[in-house]
């Protein structure tokens, strides 16, 4: 199975995901900043979604080392054999309501690496963690949506980094929601995060990434790291 190496002993380093990119551009501005992770999102409600034969040519133009991730909320197995089958991905990000279960399940059929999202929004959404790293490859801990929500990410909204500050698991994990390139160094100092995720913080207008904010980002990650 393909596996996306992480330095969990690194000082001084935030390992940076784009997540959300649609454009040859978007990717390039990414990589030029430093971002060791590139996402793309097959989730049709939301502004940030492509088409697979778009994200076919996108990824096979991504260079070697960093790491191409697919986020599918809730996919069947239909549509991961059709996406994995035409994108040359490294990992599938699974950001729905996936079971522990189904999230071996998939690991397991695909043989590739697989981030699970958590949501979290308060105290009690924590010990579920646990659940999840026993079978992903890294979890990926973002805000809870509000019920309303149409989009189970991207929706701009941060919890409480104070809630997961001086914890420890032992797979590799990344922080999202609500990060920009204004907060994120307070949020890698807080929540003692290595890895950050960002999509609708560095974007000019829905799905519309913006080069000069993902540099700003990937800027302020690494000073955030430097004083962690």
């Amino acid at each position: 199975m393909p596996t996306v190496a992480i330095d969990r002993n690194a000082q001084g380093l935030a390992r940076v995901k784009i997540c959300g990119l649609r454009k040859a551009e978007d990717i390039a501005a990414a990589v030029e900043a430093g971002a060791r992770y590139v996402g793309f999102v097959f989730f049709p409600k939301s502004p940030r979604h492509l088409e697979i034969a778009e994200a076919r040519e996108l990824a096979q133009e991504v260079e070697p080392g960093i790491a191409k991730v697919g986020l599918v909320v809730n996919p069947s197995d239909e549509l991961l054999t059709e996406i994995t089958e035409a994108v040359p991905l490294d990992m599938i990000q699974l950001h729905g309501s996936e079971t522990p279960e189904r999230v071996s399940e998939i690991r397991a059929k695909f043989g590739l690496p697989v981030m699970k999202a958590v949501g979290v929004a308060d105290a009690a959404d924590l010990p579920k963690i646990a659940d999840y790293e026993a079978v992903a490859d890294q979890i990926l801990l973002d805000a809870k949506p509000p019920k309303e929500a149409e989009l189970p990410g991207g929706n701009g909204l941060s919890f409480d980094w104070r809630l997961i500050a001086g914890r420890k698991w032992e797979k590799p994990w990344m922080l999202a929601g609500g990060l920009t390139p204004e907060n994120v160094a307070e949020a890698i100092l807080l929540a003692g995060a290595r890895q950050v995720d960002v999509s609708s913080g560095v974007e000019s207008a829905p799905g519309v990434k913006d080069p000069e904010k993902i540099r700003a980002f990937v800027h302020a990650a690494r000073q955030g790291a430097d004083g962690a």
